[in-house]
């Protein structure tokens, strides 16, 4: 299902909402983080680099859009004990969650299975893996004191359909898809709407990692693409559940 991603934003139509974003501190994160700000909502910001937060935290203060909060964790070395610490405080602080967006991932390296690198593979699994799991599962909790939550999985085209090279990064992309699925199911008379996203090419990083000689003129940056992350918080995609979403960028 395609997503449009010119989506205009309203002021405060996500205000008073309760929203939790992983790798918040920069690119795509960093511009999803200015949208949902934008349009009212408390971002409580997790990611591994404590300046590269604040960095982001400032660009929001500075521009008048609501405060957020500062989460740093690195998903490779987090315990349940780090997963049930952040579940108390937001039930302290907030009393609930409206929205879980796990956006954090690495691309490990692009080479045959055969030749993979163990290490890389253990942890590669972990961030992209491993870690939406125990965070999703210590959340649902505070998830489920929201009159009306969100799940979103940031998946991938090689998470959907294999691809040669792709190693780790891929095969931890279809293990999301199935963790959303899965998810919906079980979830599915619940408050809580669980969807996974594809957000196919962004000028990133990580893109940049796996196609090094690409020509960029034609790749749309983070900004133009993440608006439509502010529609699926919104009330206006309350219907949708257990779907397999694609973020479509036209000029």
């Amino acid at each position: 299902m395609n997503i449009s991603t010119h989506y205009e934003i309203s002021k405060n139509e996500l205000k008073d909402k309760i929203i939790l974003l992983t790798g918040a501190n920069r690119g795509f994160g960093r511009a999803i983080t200015l949208d949902l700000a934008k349009a009212g909502a408390s971002v409580i910001m997790l990611g591994r680099d404590l300046g590269g937060l604040e960095t982001v935290y400032d660009e929001v203060v500075g521009l008048g859009y609501q405060q957020p909060i500062l989460h740093p964790l690195d998903l490779e070395g987090a315990t349940p004990e780090h997963y049930q610490q952040l579940q108390s405080e937001i039930l302290d602080n907030f009393g609930r969650l409206d929205g879980l967006i796990h956006n954090a991932a690495i691309i490990g390296t692009m080479m045959p299975i055969e030749q993979y690198d163990i290490k890389l593979w253990y942890s590669t699994l972990q961030i992209n893996l491993n870690a939406p799991f125990m965070l999703t599962q210590f959340l649902i909790p505070v998830l489920s004191q929201s009159v009306d939550a969100r799940i979103l999985f940031f998946s991938s085209s090689v998470g959907r359909e294999a691809r040669a090279y792709w190693g780790a990064y891929g095969v931890s992309k279809f293990a999301i898809e199935g963790l959303s699925k899965t998810l919906a199911e079980e979830l599915e008379k619940t408050n809580i709407k669980v969807n996974s996203v594809d957000p196919k090419q962004m000028r990133t990083k990580m893109r940049q990692t796996a196609y090094p000689a690409e020509n960029t003129d034609n790749i749309p940056p983070p900004e133009l693409i993440s608006p439509a992350i502010v529609y699926l918080m919104s009330k206006k995609s309350k219907n949708l559940n257990g779907k397999q979403l694609v973020l479509e960028f036209n000029k």
